[in-house]
C-alpha cells in the first residue's frame, strides 16, 4: 500500500460527530495514530452552536443522559469526565401542555413523579404509571449489555447473549407490539400515552410503527438527565480535548471525497482537490445512508446496505430563536401537544410526507434552568422543534411550506397559552433541505433509518462493514440515534478496529456488560448501580 506524504499511517476518522470523536479518543488512548477529518469547522455534527439574534446557542440535541458512557470513555483515557465538564442534574424533565389547557410535569424522582400523575390523571393513573416505569427498567436492563454495550446482534446473536434462563425477560421486550399498543394497554389517559408514545421520535421513529421495546428510552430518561454547563456543543469540545491530549489530529474544513482500497481492502481516502491521506483502517462518522448512496466512492457503497426513503427516520423544522415569550411559564424542556388524534402527525410524516397538521412542539428554553419563573425574562434563547419527513433531497421546502408550518407553529403554541414573537431577525430556520446540505445523503433524517417494526433495530449495520478496514460509528449505526448511543458507537466502532487489528483479547465494555467486545469502560451504568 503505497504512502503519500509524511502522514502517519493508522486510524483516520472521517466526521468529527459524537460518534466519530468518541471513536478517535478511544483509538488514541490505546496508542494508535489518529487523524480527524471533518469538513465542517467546528466540531459536533449534529450537536452544533448557531447564532440568532446575536446570541450562540444550541441547535441540536439538548439533553444529556446515559453518562456512564462519556464516564467510561473518559476513564479509559486516563480522565475524569468531571473534570472537563459541568454536569447539573435536572429534577424536572419536562412540562407538557396540551390544547385543552392542562398541563403536567414530569419529574426523575419515582415518588415525586407519582404523585404529579395523581394529581393530574388520578391515583389509578399513578400506579399504572410506577407499573411502567418498572417495565421500563427491566426492559432496559435485559438490553443494557447484550445489546445496547456490545457488537450488533442478530436474533440468534441476542438470545445467545441474553441467555436461554432469560428467555421470559427477553420476550417482555415485546418487540412485536407497537409502542402505541402497548402504551394503551399501559394507561387509560390519553395524555400520558401521548406523552410516552413521544419517546419513540427520540429515535426518529412513530409510536404506531416502532415496537414497544423503545419504552427503555423511558427509562434512560427516567434513570438521569443533566444540564451542561456552557451548553452541549461543550461536550463534543471536551471529547475533542480528550483525544487530542492522547495525541489524535484534527483538519477541520477537509471534505473527503472518497474512501480507497487496495487489494480488497482500505489504504486511504481522498479529500476534495485530490489530497491522499493514507490509513490502516478508516472510522467513517458520516450517515451510512451517505455511504450507501456512493458519496464516499463505489467501494465504500458496495460495504454498507442503502437506506431507502421510505426508511428514513423524522427530519425537523427547527427554529433557533432568541425571543421574548409571553403567557404559558416555559421550563427548560417543554411539549406543547394537539388534544386531538395524535396519530395524525405520524400518519403525515411517514406516510402522506407533508408536515402536520397540528404539530408537536418541542421548546428547550435554555436561558432556565432547574426553576421555571412565571414572569418573562425579556428575549430568551429558545430551540423550537417541530418534526417533518425526512425529504429534503427528493422534496425540497418551499417558501409557502415554511410559512405554513411557521403559522400552524405559533397557533398550536397559542392554544396551550403561549405567545412568541418569532421574526427572521431574532431567528435562524433549518428545514429538512438545511439538514440535507449539512449532512448529504440523508434528506435531513436526524437519526439514521427509523426504528419500526419488530427487527428495526436489527436493521442499522453493525460497526464491521463488509469492506476490511472500514468501520462505522455514528447515529445511523447500532446500537442508534442520541448523544449516548452515537458515542457508544464509536466505542464499539473503536472496539472492533482494536479486536481485528489484534491490539487488545480483553472482552468487556462495561462491567455491567460482560459479553461485550473489547475497548470498554469499568464504569458500572445506571442499572449496575441504580435501578432508579
Amino acid at each position: 500500500m503505497p504512502r503519500d506524504g509524511a502522514a502517519e499511517r493508522g486510524a483516520v476518522v472521517i466526521g468529527a460527530g459524537i460518534g466519530g470523536l468518541s471513536a478517535a479518543a478511544a483509538l488514541a488512548a490505546q496508542g494508535v495514530p489518529v487523524t480527524v477529518l471533518e469538513r465542517a469547522a467546528t466540531p459536533g455534527g449534529k450537536m452544533r452552536e448557531v447564532t440568532a439574534g446575536g446570541a450562540a446557542l444550541d441547535a441540536g440535541p439538548t439533553v444529556f443522559t446515559m453518562r456512564w458512557i462519556f464516564d467510561g470513555l473518559f476513564e479509559e483515557a486516563g480522565a475524569r469526565l468531571d473534570d472537563h465538564l459541568r454536569l447539573l442534574p435536572v429534577d424536572r424533565l419536562a412540562r407538557h401542555g396540551w390544547t385543552d389547557g392542562s398541563r403536567f410535569d414530569l419529574y426523575a424522582d419515582p415518588d415525586r413523579a407519582a404523585a404529579a400523575v395523581a394529581d393530574f390523571a388520578g391515583p389509578a393513573e399513578a400506579r399504572r404509571y410506577l407499573a411502567f416505569r418498572d417495565r421500563a427498567r427491566r426492559i432496559y436492563s435485559t438490553l443494557e449489555g447484550p445489546f445496547i454495550a456490545d457488537q450488533r446482534p442478530n436474533t440468534l446473536d441476542l438470545i445467545r447473549r441474553v441467555g436461554l434462563s432469560r428467555l421470559g425477560a427477553l420476550f417482555e421486550t415485546t418487540p412485536f407490539q407497537t409502542m402505541a399498543k402497548a402504551l394503551a394497554a399501559s394507561f387509560e389517559d390519553r395524555r400520558l400515552r401521548q406523552l410516552f408514545g413521544r419517546y419513540a421520535t427520540y429515535c426518529g421513529s412513530s409510536p404506531y410503527a416502532a415496537p414497544a421495546t423503545l419504552m427503555l428510552v423511558a427509562h434512560v430518561e427516567l434513570a438521569g438527565v443533566w444540564l451542561v454547563e456552557g451548553g452541549m456543543h461543550r461536550v463534543a469540545r471536551a471529547v475533542e480535548a480528550l483525544a487530542k491530549a492522547n495525541g489524535a489530529a484534527f483538519r477541520y474544513g477537509a471534505h473527503v471525497e472518497a474512501i480507497e482500497t487496495e487489494g480488497g481492502r482500505v489504504s486511504a481516502v481522498r479529500l476534495a482537490g485530490g489530497e491522499r491521506v493514507p490509513a490502516d483502517f478508516v472510522v467513517a462518522n458520516a450517515d451510512a445512508g451517505a455511504l450507501g448512496a456512493g458519496l464516499f466512492g463505489p467501494e465504500a457503497a458496495a460495504a454498507v446496505p442503502k437506506v431507502a426513503r421510505r426508511d428514513r427516520s423524522i427530519s425537523a423544522m427547527v427554529w433557533s430563536a432568541r425571543a421574548e415569550t409571553r403567557g404559558f411559564p416555559l421550563t427548560r424542556h417543554t411539549v406543547f401537544f394537539d388534544e386531538g388524534d395524535y396519530a395524525r402527525e405520524f400518519d403525515a410524516i411517514f406516510r402522506s410526507r407533508r408536515t402536520p397538521e397540528a404539530p408537536t412542539v418541542y421548546i428547550c428554553a435554555q436561558d432556565r434552568g432547574e426553576d421555571a419563573p412565571d414572569a418573562a425574562l425579556g428575549p430568551e434563547r429558545l430551540h423550537i422543534h417541530v418534526n417533518a419527513p425526512a425529504d429534503g433531497d427528493a422534496a425540497p421546502i418551499t417558501d409557502e411550506d415554511i410559512a405554513l408550518c411557521r403559522t400552524r407553529t405559533l397557533t398550536l403554541l397559542e392554544r396551550c397559552g403561549l405567545t412568541l414573537d418569532l421574526t427572521p431577525d431574532n431567528s435562524v430556520l433549518t428545514t429538512p433541505t438545511g439538514f440535507e446540505a449539512l449532512f448529504p445523503g440523508t434528506g435531513g433524517a436526524l437519526f439514521g433509518p427509523a426504528t419500526h417494526g419488530a427487527f428495526g433495530a436489527f436493521a442499522r449495520p453493525g460497526a464491521r462493514t463488509r469492506l476490511p478496514g472500514l468501520y462505522l460509528a455514528g447515529g445511523s449505526v447500532h446500537p442508534g440515534a442520541g448523544v449516548p448511543m452515537a458515542a457508544m458507537g464509536g466505542r464499539l466502532a473503536a472496539a472492533a478496529a482494536l479486536q481485528d487489528l489484534g491490539r487488545r483479547d480483553r472482552a468487556s465494555i462495561s462491567r455491567s456488560a460482560p459479553r461485550a467486545i473489547s475497548g470498554g469502560t469499568s464504569t458500572p451504568s445506571p442499572t449496575t448501580a441504580s435501578a432508579g
